[in-house]
């Protein structure tokens, strides 16, 4: 047993109440049984009950032993002086007010199903990969179309926190927090951190001086990414070479520590191509974030975005290793892959900082109305009979594997909640 085990039973009073008795004392009624305090203080605030004759209303603290609150001196901490009712696993002592009277405790060991502590524990123990795969999917489209959105919603807002915290590095410029995290999504998963400093070592002030010189965009993105330091043999690798440190001396720019990594990788995908792509995009546009946030359909920011990179790169993948022509165009998927993970959670973020929700509503919509993404998450959800449907359950289902799945927060979570309950299963097999 654990403590959050035990306030999520009393929270869903998922034991038995019928004549209910406080230890060594009188019978019990629940009328309310509080609201779950998720900050400082007693676990359940606003409880009403009934204990004899007498209706108390205050709040109610959840321990697996009564000796815990010995343990964790709520005797002496004020935000526990109002305590109406001390719920426990196992009364091991009886605990006083100041007064010297003795708290009424309610001990609910003998009170709680033993298939759901079963349960419990299999969710707990259990090596798949989710612990729930036993009884997937529990429950219709309908109640799982609900906790998608609440997980999209969940992720979006934790992106946005990210997002605010560089706006204050930014000194509330949302065009430089958008063109960082821009940088970063073109640098993928493997690159990514080196991007997003490349892109912070190149303040937008610098980049729009030469936004009409694609050679100068290339030579500060691929410079600073330390990728023009050998001696080339063809000309325009030694043109940008020459243009970048030119401009390094003149801006004072620093290079960053990392160079980007090419091991493993397709060459579409090499940093060499996505920097190139991403310098035609801000030769492209200007005021990007600003176009997006009076942009009324994904498919025109899909369009702002999907840029190719300049010729030489028609035949190139590598400086001085010309190849067959094929135009280096950033494609349906990569310009999605952005949009999911930069456009909308940046749109989000601003919609949460301005307090616009038309604005946080347009990034949700653009998410149903892009294609699902397709990795071994979603793909793992799929075999188990979870819908994805589009962009929106996407991230939804990578949020709810990587922060409610994978540590176990099947207590806090709505398919967790099912299988505990037992109401919605019906017969179930389970899988070995």
């Amino acid at each position: 047993m654990n403590e959050r085990l035990l306030q999520f039973i009393w929270q869903f009073q998922y034991f038995n109440k019928n004549e209910l008795q406080v230890d060594h004392g009188d019978q019990l009624s629940i009328i309310h049984p509080g609201i779950y305090n998720t900050h400082q203080g007693p676990d359940f605030l606003d409880a009403k009950i009934v204990i004899g004759n007498t209706t108390w209303a205050g709040n109610i603290e959840i321990h697996v032993k009564s000796s815990d609150w010995l343990k964790h001196n709520h005797s002496s901490d004020k935000n526990y002086s109002n305590i109406i009712l001390h719920v426990v696993w196992e009364n091991d002592v009886d605990i006083s007010y100041g007064s010297g009277s003795v708290i009424p405790t309610l001990s609910i060991q003998h009170l709680v199903p033993k298939l759901l502590l079963d349960r419990f524990k299999e969710l707990m123990l259990r090596e798949a990969f989710v612990p729930c795969e036993a009884y997937l999917p529990v429950f219709d489209e309908m109640k799982w179309t609900a906790w998608k959105e609440r997980m999209a919603i969940e992720r979006l807002q934790r992106k946005s926190t990210f997002v605010l915290k560089l706006l204050g590095e930014a000194n509330n410029h949302w065009e430089e927090v958008f063109w960082w995290l821009l940088a970063r999504n073109f640098g993928m998963k493997v690159n990514a951190d080196i991007f997003e400093s490349v892109a912070k070592s190149l303040p937008l002030t610098i980049l729009a001086k030469h936004k009409n010189q694609i050679h100068q965009l290339e030579g500060f993105l691929l410079g600073q990414a330390g990728l023009l330091q050998k001696d080339f043999t063809e000309d325009y690798p030694r043109l940008l070479k020459r243009e970048y440190l030119f401009y390094k001396k003149k801006y004072l720019l620093k290079e960053v520590s990392v160079k980007p990594f090419f091991l493993r990788m397709r060459p579409a995908n090499f940093p060499t191509i996505r920097l190139s792509q991403l310098a035609m995009l801000i030769q492209q546009s200007s005021h990007l974030f600003s176009k997006i946030k009076e942009t009324a359909t994904v498919t025109v920011v899909r369009e702002l975005l999907n840029v190719t990179a300049n010729d030489y790169w028609h035949y190139h993948y590598l400086f001085d290793e010309p190849g067959e022509f094929n135009p280096k165009q950033l494609g349906k998927q990569m310009t999605d892959n952005i949009i999911i993970n930069t456009v909308i959670p940046v749109l989000f973020a601003y919609g949460t900082f301005t307090k616009e929700e038309s604005i946080k509503d347009k990034a949700l919509q653009w998410l149903t109305e892009l294609s699902p993404e397709k990795n071994s998450i979603t793909q793992k959800w799929a075999a188990l009979k979870v819908s994805n449907k589009n962009a929106l359950e996407s991230q939804a289902l990578i949020e709810l594997k990587n922060n409610y799945c994978n540590v176990r927060r099947c207590l806090e979570c709505a398919v967790g909640n099912a299988i505990l309950k037992g109401r919605e299963i019906g017969t179930v097999i389970i899988k070995s």
